[in-house]
């Protein structure tokens, strides 16, 4: 995608909505079955105000070796959470909502969100990362879930 259309911007604001009802604070557009390069994510706490951003075609230009570690989890994985460590700043370029090419360093919460959403575009979720004891027992929990809620 080169630039950023109406029907773009309707996509973001739909995922958006996805986004909260979910509830989370990241979303990729494949998460919804659209295979896109579109991210939308609102790290602003309870109570703060709104602070969404939207990104078309991000790309990770740099990052630094400094790991930081965070508990992930994942609308895509629901009730599984654990420690995932990645660079602490990455350096972005990607195109806003209204099509404007943005470059700018990302860190702490924004450039871990940032980097869970764009493994998404790449086929990739947090759970890849875990050792494979903990990500089969991540897919039992998942899969146990799933049942129950289909027996309801």
């Amino acid at each position: 995608m080169e630039k950023v259309t109406d029907e773009t911007r309707k996509l973001m604001d739909d995922m958006l909505e996805t986004m909260y009802a979910a509830p989370g604070i990241g979303l990729a557009a494949i998460q919804i079955g659209v295979p896109l390069n579109v991210i939308v994510m609102d790290l602003a706490r309870d109570g703060e105000p709104a602070q969404v951003k939207y990104f078309v075609n991000p790309e990770i230009l740099e990052d630094v070796e400094e790991l930081h570690p965070y508990q992930e989890g994942c609308l895509s994985v629901p009730e599984v959470f654990d420690t995932i460590e990645r660079p602490e700043r990455v350096k972005l370029r990607y195109l806003d909502y209204n099509g404007k090419e943005v470059i700018e360093w990302a860190e702490g919460l924004y450039a871990t969100c940032i980097q869970h959403e764009m493994d998404h575009l790449k086929g990739i979720v947090f759970i890849d990362y875990l050792s494979r004891l903990k990500r089969e027992r991540a897919v039992k929990k998942v899969a146990k879930a799933v049942k129950l809620k289909a027996a309801t």
